[in-house]
């Protein structure tokens, strides 16, 4: 996981080091804001901070609410924009207006210490969940997954943070994760633009040859046959799948088990031939039509790729846009 989506785990550790700490967030935007609602800027006494709620124009200004926040214990909300002599003259010259909310953590009206404790205890285990406030009285609660709840289940699939009236309701889904079946040439430059991109990546491959420390130094190998790689580890709607060994006895076991999960994502590398016989495959083991159209394949957004490392940014482009834009936003 990337340090600027770390804002509450890093908040936890200074709290748990002696340090006050206020967490800022942006609760709305309009016009051409450089973040967007829910970022985070986590600043500690003494100016020393994490994260972002402006890409730099205005946090300076955030950073002094901030200080004063930790002082006297009162949560605010700013407002910065172009329209605003202010704002202006500490940089936010974009052209867009932003409302960012800073809270003093485990002081007076700000969340408690063991809110941001379970905050973080949720986000270990990988659950989703809404932390919900209400600016008007400074109340919160913690909102859990609930499939019979529309618009719930919306701001868990957009990813979105919104305010709604005097209501912020920020999202946090786990952290991003991906795995890779097959240490091939192609996964080599997939890790590393992986984990630019945010992605918590681990690789399977049964081929001790392909999977190797030498080949991809530092990186998380699962053990065991794909298939059973797979359920261990766990499969759930913010995980990407990428079958890259273009061998059938390593690919259709991990995609077997990628159909039966929520996996926002399911590639397999192969031309349209491999695909045809990979779909005669998968449909004589019981999976359905609409079941094996969640497979990209052949992989990758068709942007001419030729080299490995091009076509590794044809798949992380199709990643991101199964994430941001699936096909129930066309």
């Amino acid at each position: 996981m990337n340090s600027h989506d770390q804002i509450p785990e890093t908040t936890l550790d200074w709290i748990d080091a002696g340090r006050a700490v206020a967490l800022a967030t942006v609760i709305r935007t309009w016009g051409s804001a450089p973040r967007p609602v829910g970022a985070q800027l986590a600043i500690s006494e003494g100016n020393s901070f994490q994260g972002s709620v402006s890409g730099g124009c205005v946090e300076g200004a955030v950073i002094v609410e901030a200080q004063d926040a930790i002082g006297n214990g009162e949560c605010r909300i700013l407002k910065f924009g172009v329209s605003d002599e202010t704002a202006f003259e500490v940089g936010l010259a974009c052209g867009g207006e932003i409302e960012v909310m800073v809270e003093p953590v485990g002081l007076g009206h700000g969340p408690t210490i063991e809110e941001l404790r379970d905050l973080v205890a949720m986000r270990k285990a990988r659950e989703p969940v809404v932390w919900e406030v209400e600016t008007d009285s400074w109340s919160r609660r913690f909102r859990h997954r609930d499939t019979g709840d529309p618009a719930l289940e919306e701001l868990f699939r957009t990813d979105k943070s919104r305010r709604d009236g005097a209501v912020f309701q920020a999202v946090y889904n786990p952290p991003l994760r991906l795995i890779v079946i097959g240490a091939v040439h192609i996964a080599q430059p997939l890790v590393q633009m992986a984990k630019m991109a945010g992605y918590d990546v681990v690789l399977c491959d049964p081929r001790d040859s392909f999977a190797s420390a030498e080949r991809f130094p530092g990186q998380t190998f699962l053990d065991d046959w794909p298939d059973e790689a797979l359920k261990g580890y766990g499969v759930d709607s913010r995980t990407a799948v990428v079958a890259l060994s273009h061998d059938p006895k390593i690919d259709q076991p991990a995609l077997e088990v990628a159909l039966k999960s929520e996996a926002f994502y399911i590639g397999a590398l192969g031309s349209k031939r491999t695909h045809a016989r990979r779909v005669t495959a998968l449909e004589d083991a019981g999976h359905t039509g609409e079941d094996i159209r969640r497979i990209s394949g052949p992989i990758g957004l068709d942007i001419g790729a030729s080299s490995p490392a091009e076509i590794a940014i044809a798949i992380i482009a199709e990643m991101t846009e199964q994430l941001r834009r699936p096909a129930s936003d066309a």
